[in-house]
């Protein structure tokens, strides 16, 4: 079974009114490989979901950059599941590093939040990685099943899961850890899903690569066998996310 290629664009904390209306003209603008062959999801700040809900093309989609663990009411601050299904925001980025190590969001308390989501209807981008120093120590594969686990510990189905690999060491760094690198964290994460959660969810769950991915090396990564796509950050705020999405056909001629 073919897994359809994978780009989320993350827009993190950016943006004026008028810089996501020409993000989204450009999106729009765009000639990109059929909803076939690549399913694309752009994620802009909470204040502009609404916005670029109504103006973005139809065969994109959109995500919220995180939600609350549980259903709404007196948590200051913070944008339910429920909120976000109201709005019609079909996704969500669960468990980004940026949360994890500046807002000190514990393993268990990621899955937790991935798992209400998917309970509730919500798709999710859940997001695992190793910093610089757990990669130099040789913990990288120790560290990624062990945030995995917190999700498949939590969750029934994979089916509305995308699976993020982030290497904390190769965001918004310029660094980007090699096809070869990639391939392999990639490769044993699918197998430590066959051995936890079951062959059928190993083979048909997503696992996108992120860490400044850009216009020039995404074509390369993307020709890696168990690299299925890719979460883009601070390219996906520039014309060249186009070419990143574009790289969805040298995935698809890999495997024809």
């Amino acid at each position: 079974m073919g897994r359809k290629f994978f780009v989320g664009g993350n827009w993190k904390c950016n943006g004026t009114t008028e810089e996501v209306k020409k993000i989204v003209t450009t999106l729009n603008e765009a000639e990109v490989p059929s909803e076939d062959d690549v399913e694309v999801v752009v994620s802009p700040p909470f204040v502009f979901l609404p916005i670029v809900k109504t103006l973005l093309r139809s065969d994109f989609s959109i995500a919220a950059q995180n939600c609350w663990v549980r259903k709404g009411g007196a948590f200051t601050g913070e944008i339910s599941v429920e909120m976000l299904l109201n709005l019609g925001v079909p996704w969500v980025i669960l468990g980004h590093s940026e949360r994890r190590l500046v807002l000190n969001e514990s393993n268990d308390f990621v899955g937790d939040k991935v798992a209400y989501a998917v309970d509730q209807g919500l798709n999710v981008i859940a997001c695992v990685g190793e910093t610089l120093e757990q990669r130099e120590s040789g913990s990288t594969m120790a560290v990624v099943a062990s945030q995995t686990k917190s999700i498949a510990e939590r969750v029934s189905s994979w089916s509305n899961i995308v699976l993020a690999y982030e290497p904390v060491w190769a965001i918004g760094t310029g660094k980007v850890a090699t096809p070869s690198q990639a391939q392999q964290v990639h490769l044993e994460l699918r197998k430590w899903l066959n051995d936890n959660a079951g062959a059928q969810v190993a083979a048909s769950t997503r696992i996108i690569y992120g860490g400044s991915v850009n216009g020039a090396n995404c074509k390369e990564l993307a020709m890696q066998p168990d690299v299925d796509g890719f979460l883009v950050g601070g390219a996906s705020l520039k014309p060249e996310f186009v070419d990143i999405i574009k790289s969805a056909t040298v995935k698809k001629s890999t495997q024809t």
